[in-house]
């Protein structure tokens, strides 16, 4: 018999890539978690890893089980949901993880209205950049994931995921107000120089991406996750960039300009791991998320 338990673990190397961040995700020692693997190995009578030195890959049939690991994690999921709708009443804790301008425009009213029509859900909400919050997913860390499409994420195309669409924004200009383009009413960022200074999200962020694109690979000169203070820098002089219009923060001395044409955009989303849809208290949360950004974002 195969222990799902060991699964998981496979599972997690074969999502981190290392047996170290295995360990790390699952809170397990790498010595642990080398146990594990191993005794899998024994259990199924196949070489499920190469071993180069201290680097670890999965050989073909170890690609093949973990396939069926997940099909067995999205069954157990499916378990558990139809375990919690036989429950007489809806209380529970849910954990969600989102980025701030997310939580602001969507989750933050969600949980103001939750309040009223389900005060025995309590959501607990981790603050979290998007390419950050569909790991913690897939590991089981938390429970629902708003995070948003992009090149850099393909971890959002997931099988095991199951998604839904929230909303979609544009990204805007955002320059110095002595620029020479501030009093502009649109904007063209090929109108914006080679020689400018940009500011920009740090590499593996997904909106990190679409200002790489959309400024025709620009002079990142500062960085930063933190809307907030890329808003701020641009106030104080130092670059131009590019804010998602939801994420923009009111700063003296920075100027926001829609973009002209067809601006970029990001596109954001409700995840949970399949089958875990069908938990009752997903349901409502999802239903809810769903339901405030179409009518109140």
């Amino acid at each position: 018999m195969i222990d799902p338990r060991r699964l998981r673990v496979l599972r997690a190397l074969a999502d981190h890539g290392t047996v170290t961040a295995a360990g790390e995700a699952l809170h397990l020692t790498p010595s642990a978690v080398s146990q594990q693997l191993a005794a899998l190995e024994s259990e199924t009578g196949q070489e499920l890893l190469r071993r180069r030195g201290r680097r670890v890959s999965l050989t073909p049939v170890g690609e093949l089980l973990v396939e069926h690991a997940n099909a067995v994690a999205a069954e157990l999921e499916r378990a558990q949901a139809t375990l919690a709708s036989f429950a007489t009443g809806t209380r529970g804790r849910v954990e969600l993880a989102s980025f701030a301008s997310a939580i602001t425009q969507v989750v933050a009213p969600t949980i103001r209205k939750l309040r009223f029509f389900a005060p025995d859900i309590t959501v607990v909400v981790r603050d979290a950049e998007g390419h950050a919050s569909v790991p913690l997913l897939l590991d089981g860390e938390i429970d629902i994931a708003i995070t948003e499409d992009s090149r850099q994420s393909p971890r959002t195309d997931d099988p095991r995921l199951i998604r839904y669409p929230l909303y979609t924004e544009p990204f805007d200009v955002v320059v110095p107000e002595r620029h020479r383009l501030a009093d502009q009413k649109t904007i063209s960022i090929r109108d914006l120089g080679d020689d400018e200074d940009w500011i920009a999200p740090l590499p593996g962020n997904p909106c990190r991406d679409i200002v790489e694109v959309a400024g025709n690979n620009p002079r990142i000169t500062h960085t930063s996750d933190d809307f907030r203070a890329i808003v701020a820098l641009v106030a104080a002089g130092a670059g131009v960039a590019l804010v998602p219009r939801n994420a923009f923060t009111k700063t003296r001395g920075a100027v926001r300009i829609p973009v002209a044409d067809a601006p970029p955009e990001r596109r954001v989303f409700v995840a949970v791991r399949r089958g875990s849809d069908e938990h009752p208290l997903f349901k409502m949360v999802l239903g809810a998320l769903i339901d405030e950004a179409r009518n109140g974002a």
